[in-house]
C-alpha cells in the first residue's frame, strides 16, 4: 500500500526554500556574527534530507546528481588551500585577510579569505552529513 504523501511533499516545496535561504544568510554573516560554514551546512543539509523524506531518495538523487563524497572532498581541499595559500606570502597557516572588491551592481563590497575557508568547511559538513543519511537510508 502506497501512502499518499501530497500535503508533505507540497509542503516540503515550500519550506525548503525557506530553509536554503536561512543557510545562505547564515553562511554569510558567518564572520562577522554567530554562524558561518558550519552551521551554514547543516542547515543546507537538513534541507536535503528534508527532501529525502518527502520525496524517495532516487528522485532526489536524479534531481540533484552530485556525489557527496566528492563534495566534502572538495571541501576539504578549499579549506586546507586557504590555510596553505598564506604561507605563500610567508606569514603563518591560515593567516586570514581581507580587501575590498568593488562590483559592478553593489559597489564596494568587502571580501574576506574566510569567507573561502566557510565555503570549504560549509562543502564539508554538506558532503558528510548527505553521506552519512543515504548511507543510513540504503541500509533499511
Amino acid at each position: 500500500m502506497k501512502i499518499n504523501d501530497v500535503i508533505l511533499q507540497t509542503v516540503t516545496k515550500v519550506v525548503v526554500f525557506i530553509i536554503l535561504t536561512l543557510a545562505i544568510y547564515l553562511f554569510l554573516s558567518g564572520h562577522h556574527s554567530p554562524g558561518g560554514g558550519f552551521i551554514g551546512g547543516l542547515v543546507l543539509a537538513s534541507a536535503i534530507v528534508l527532501l529525502c523524506l518527502a520525496f524517495d531518495i532516487e528522485t532526489i538523487q536524479k534531481g540533484i546528481p552530485f556525489d557527496f563524497k566528492k563534495i566534502a572532498a572538495l571541501g576539504a581541499f578549499i579549506a586546507v588551500g586557504t590555510g596553505v595559500g598564506s604561507l605563500f606570502f610567508k606569514v603563518p597557516f591560515l593567516t586570514q585577510t581581507h580587501t575590498y572588491v568593488e562590483v559592478p551592481v553593489l559597489g564596494k563590497i568587502s571580501f574576506a579569505t574566510v569567507t573561502l575557508f566557510e565555503l570549504g568547511v560549509a562543502l564539508v559538513v554538506v558532503g558528510v552529513v548527505v553521506t552519512i543519511i543515504l548511507s543510513i537510508s540504503e541500509d533499511v
